[in-house]
């Protein structure tokens, strides 16, 4: 089979077709490159957002200098990228209105803007210079195979990606809304389940600890979650591999740290958040799905360094693949087939729904059982836990992850008997931990194909 991700030569100028006029194949990263310099309308969006921004404090009343000063600067700096792209036909300036984007999301947080038109003035338009600057920039077409060698489906589909987006988008609002109160533009947040748990959470000790208001953070932190799922075409996990390196550290590390200070809220507050607890299983749900197209970059990457390329370049350049050498034979899931497209590479198992089951009887034990202290807190922890793994899990090429509930099991029995648990509390933790070891032992049915990461999946 040949290696068609071998190292392309190019020069000239690229053509139509990601052609240079010697004709070789240009590389994925070179035409994003140079795609900027054929989009040039798209910088006559960015300047209007500019020049929207430098008039914007004084009609909307910002009553705040820094603010004021702030928008004022950015705009004209997007005036000058804008002018910069289409006079001096320079795509890294375009690329870099993104970062400016970036930042009108986080300045409302970093100097506190008083008044929510301050807010959601920067929080919009910070979104549309990311829109104009890179996702639409970068939904260029490509040619070449778009499954990976090996795999029976595209992990990089529309389909696979509009739960993402989906759920990245209620993150944001739900955060948005939570920001709103930290930052004293509303004076209550609806909780229908915890009451004023909610407040409580936002006006705790754990958040005034933050710098800024971290629900606003989360809200910066789902919004670039949920644009990074519209970059790219369907190819993207070859074309972008920097591109869905950086999605897969924001949704699957930082991501679970964010569930971790929702599964630490009980210990630390003292109480739950219904939109945090949404947000939070949300967010398992988006570990979950973005694991499979992480697995098929790292697979990108690695044949391209056995093909003698540096992993620097590859990690930026991307790579070719050609249709001889993609998915399986007369075995690849056809795309068109979108709806049950988004849910490829996920299969839920009767063993995994039983250990959420475990896991959210676990939480629920302490007000059962009218226990407290370190055994609620323990529940609480180990409960949130099981419930977090047995979701990622649910996402085949993470599937060995089924196994750290073995301990979380094992925790669960012992627990009670080292916190002096009533009789009932105490078998309670017993049978839900020597169920979670025993649901943890099978693997289940494995749907699809995964190339080169189908032997860890154990």
């Amino acid at each position: 089979m040949a290696d068609s991700t071998q190292d392309q030569e190019s020069g000239g100028q690229e053509n139509g077709d990601g052609q240079d006029d010697g004709g070789d194949m240009q590389e994925p990263g070179e035409m994003m490159l140079k795609h900027p310099l054929k989009e040039l309308w798209i910088q006559y969006g960015i300047i209007s957002l500019g020049i929207w921004l430098v008039f914007a404090p004084s009609a909307h009343g910002y009553e705040s200098a820094l603010m004021t000063w702030s928008d004022v600067v950015t705009g004209l700096v997007l005036v000058a990228l804008g002018v910069v792209t289409v006079w001096q036909k320079n795509p890294w300036a375009s690329y870099a209105s993104g970062g400016v984007g970036v930042w009108l999301l986080l300045a409302p947080l970093v100097f506190h803007a008083p008044t929510a038109a301050a807010y959601l003035n920067d929080t919009l338009v910070g979104i549309l210079v990311i829109m104009f600057s890179i996702i639409i920039m970068m939904r260029m077409r490509m040619d070449g195979a778009a499954v990976p060698e090996g795999w029976s489906y595209n992990p990089s589909t529309a389909a696979q990606r509009f739960p993402l987006i989906a759920l990245g988008m209620f993150g944001f609002f739900a955060s948005q809304y939570m920001a709103a109160y930290q930052l004293g533009y509303i004076d209550a947040v609806w909780d229908p389940v915890f009451g004023d748990g909610t407040e409580q959470i936002l006006d705790s000790q754990v958040s005034a600890a933050f710098p800024v208001s971290d629900a606003g953070l989360g809200a910066v932190a789902y919004a670039i979650e949920a644009l990074m799922g519209f970059m790219g075409g369907r190819s993207r996990w070859r074309t972008m591999p920097w591109m869905v390196t950086f999605f897969g550290i924001v949704v699957i590390p930082l991501g679970f740290v964010q569930v971790l200070l929702v599964i630490f809220q009980p210990v630390l507050v003292g109480t739950w958040c219904t939109l945090c607890l949404l947000s939070a299983f949300g967010m398992l749900w988006m570990i979950s799905l973005t694991f499979d197209e992480v697995v098929a970059m790292v697979q990108l990457l690695d044949r391209r360094t056995d093909a003698g390329a540096s992993l620097w370049h590859a990690f930026w350049m991307g790579g070719h693949l050609s249709e001889a050498d993609a998915g399986l034979d007369g075995d690849t899931r056809e795309e068109r087939n979108r709806p049950a497209g988004m849910f490829w590479g996920i299969s839920i198992p009767w063993y995994l729904l039983a250990s959420l089951a475990v896991g959210f009887w676990l939480m629920l034990s302490p007000t059962v059982f009218g226990t407290g202290g370190l055994l609620a807190d323990s529940s609480h922890l180990a409960g949130s836990l099981v419930v977090s793994t047995a979701v990622i899990a649910t996402a085949e090429p993470a599937r060995a992850l089924r196994f750290v509930n073995v301990p979380l099991g094992a925790w669960a029995a012992v627990a009670p008997w080292l916190f002096g648990a009533p009789t009932l509390a105490t078998w309670s933790g017993v049978v839900a931990g020597v169920l979670l070891i025993l649901l943890s032992v099978p693997r289940g049915q494995i749907r699809d194909q995964y190339g080169f990461w189908q032997e860890y999946i154990v």
